[in-house]
């Protein structure tokens, strides 16, 4: 049975927080006194009767939250964000569709970058800094940051962790949950601060500098200029950008352990860091090589914008400071592939995930071993752990479902009219949650506004999936998720007492010998 007071109260504790958050824009929209005071003022006042509405329900309800709980809490919570995170473009008058204002809100969250904006320079103060505002929330996770701030309003931490947290490796450093995600947070936030501090030494704006660095260490890609980090024209931002773009795709518990316990060795030894590391450094050196020979780059600025490019697609990030879409097209296979695989678990970047990439070619070395010597034992070790079996189907069968869905929006969208090139990129832009995409007639510099309204509605829940490691979303459209009773359990337990029962045993049969 799921404890709907428990989903209520919560969810009402939740919407109390992002009206917080709003709260923050609406200053800085009084400090700039511009024209989006009222939008956000309603916004908030709207939030907060919504959560305490929710709240009422919860009333009275028992603080345990079994694992369906958690599955439904987490995906309810994310759209309940979006849906009132939207408000404040339609009560401006900013975005006139409910389906944009969805689109652009849920791109924000689950920091996949993707905008239908046209023009964000035309934005006011306080609705920038709200987009930028809503990328770093879903950095690390809506519920994973009130677990780290307020505890006592979540019960059942590690079902929802385990809901929320991305990658097949979650990153628990301590017993007590709350610990590890106040250290995960700090780390969070030192990194938001000192990338803030550098772009300013570098040159923006306190405003630009604050921005930037959220929606870099979030890797979620929305900015303040629609040339995006290129707007500066500046070096020393672009490779300030790459060094934290890079930073924010690793493993934050390995950063933690680097950061604060001087365990730097213990960061260089990781598998998965190995492989992330490797992928940008082939990634980068093909790419300036293409460029170097079709498009009369020289040195310096094929290193600077091949780089940054590469950094950006595989932690899905999607800042750019160049046109890909003007590259040879074998940098957009290379690009491509940056973009499904994606960077660390237990970061705040999207896509498949180095982790399973580091799983899955173990495996198909063993494979490859196991036809010369078909009775070998051949363990599949990352970083001296074993994987077991359930492991490796759980990851097979991720891969799979992530190749469905992105097909699946492959062929809607070829359906509805967009090109063969754009669907394919903008269905891994969306799973891996990048944003940028590759093509003509929406490239990388581009908005998405002219896909249709159903595609849109498509894009918006292939994104949250994507966000959640799918299974999380799509558990809930089982109709096992929804039965009372799961497994019989009386007739699981009849055999049980039978088979424990003491019985008397007829004593042994006497062998009599003639001699």
């Amino acid at each position: 049975m799921l404890n709907h007071r428990l989903i209520f109260k919560i969810l009402g504790t939740l919407l109390w927080v992002e009206a917080a958050f709003m709260s923050l824009s609406l200053i800085l929209a009084l400090c700039y006194r511009e024209s989006d005071i009222i939008p956000f003022a309603l916004t908030i006042g709207i939030t907060s009767v919504a959560g305490l509405a929710f709240k009422l329900l919860g009333r009275h309800a028992t603080s345990v939250l079994s694992r369906r709980d958690a599955y439904l809490l987490v995906s309810v919570v994310w759209i309940a964000f979006a849906i009132f995170g939207m408000l404040p473009f339609l009560f401006g008058g900013y975005i006139h569709s409910v389906t944009d204002a969805f689109f652009e809100t849920m791109s924000g969250l689950t920091t996949t970058g993707a905008t239908i904006m046209d023009h964000v320079e035309g934005l006011p103060h306080g609705l920038l800094f709200w987009r930028s505002l809503t990328q770093w929330i879903g950095g690390l996770g809506i519920v994973f940051f009130t677990i780290a701030i307020i505890p006592s309003f979540v019960g059942g931490t590690v079902q929802v962790f385990a809901a929320e947290a991305t990658g097949p490796i979650k990153s628990k450093m301590h017993p007590r949950l709350t610990t590890t995600a106040k250290a995960l947070w700090g780390v969070y936030l030192l990194l938001t601060a000192a990338c803030a501090l550098c772009f300013f030494l570098f040159g923006m704006g306190p405003f630009d500098a604050a921005n930037y660095a959220m929606t870099i260490t979030a890797t979620g890609g929305f900015a303040t200029h629609d040339a995006s980090t290129g707007y500066f024209n500046n070096p020393a931002i672009d490779y300030t950008a790459i060094v934290f773009m890079f930073l924010s795709g690793i493993s934050f518990a390995l950063l933690y352990t680097a950061l604060f316990k001087g365990k730097v060795k213990h960061l260089l030894k990781n598998a998965e860091f190995r492989l992330y590391a490797t992928l940008i450094l082939a990634a980068t050196t093909l790419i300036v090589y293409f460029l170097l020979r079709y498009n009369d780059y020289t040195v310096g600025d094929a290193i600077r914008y091949a780089l940054f490019q590469v950094v950006s697609f595989i932690t899905t990030t999607g800042m750019f400071n160049e046109d890909a879409a003007q590259w040879h097209h074998i940098t957009w296979v290379i690009l491509s592939l940056c973009m499904f695989f994606g960077a660390c678990s237990g970061s705040t970047a999207g896509g498949f995930k180095c982790a399973r990439g580091v799983i899955a070619l173990k495996v198909l070395r063993n494979e490859i071993r196991r036809m010369v010597h078909p009775k070998a034992l051949l363990p599949v070790k990352v970083n001296d752990s074993t994987v077991h079996t359930p492991a490796q189907i759980t990851l097979m069968a991720f891969f799979i479902a992530y190749i469905v869905l992105c097909f699946t929006a492959y062929f809607i969208m070829i359906l509805a009219g967009v090109d063969s090139t754009n669907s394919i990129t903008i269905a891994l832009s969306c799973g891996s949650n990048v944003g940028p995409t590759l093509g003509l007639e929406i490239g990388p510099t581009m908005s998405w506004s002219i896909l249709p309204g159903l595609v849109k509605w498509l894009l918006s829940m292939l994104m949250l999936m994507g966000r959640l490691e799918i299974f999380t979303v799509l558990v809930i459209f089982a109709p096992s998720f929804w039965k009372k009773k799961v497994f019989p359990v009386r007739k699981m337990f009849v055999p049980l007492r039978a088979i424990t029962k003491k019985r008397r045993l007829p004593p042994p049969p006497v062998c009599k010998f003639n001699i």
